[in-house]
């Protein structure tokens, strides 16, 4: 088909010049610049991931304020958390730290060695 039957076809149908014009425009809007259809999509994705950071640092923030009244509060957390973090104790008290932590097998041959 060349260029002039092209435009006897464009001539002879009334409607079809404005048919594609408007298909061109959807197509501009939904799929090209920052204001298109992908666009808005990838954008709610991005909203619906920084929701969820900021309900997780929300929860976060609740427990540690939670944590903060406990310790102004109640001196029986002090020292819990001084026992149970930085291993402070008594005097007359002896601690124990033990481990779950499994030990990797390693590998005796030494390449530098030989």
């Amino acid at each position: 088909m060349n260029m002039t039957k092209v435009s006897d076809v464009l001539r002879r149908s009334r409607y079809l010049k404005y048919v594609l014009v408007v298909a061109a425009g959807v197509a501009l809007v939904g799929f090209v610049g920052e204001n298109s259809i992908l666009g808005h999509i990838n954008n709610k994705q991005k909203i619906a991931e920084l929701q969820e950071e900021i309900d997780y640092y929300q929860g976060q923030y609740e427990r540690d304020m939670d944590k903060l009244r406990r310790l102004d509060t109640d001196p029986k957390a002090i020292v819990e958390i001084a026992r149970e973090h930085y291993f402070m104790k008594n005097e007359d008290e002896d601690i124990f730290v033990l481990s779950d932590d499994r030990r990797t097998t390693t590998n005796d041959y030494n390449e530098t060695a030989e």
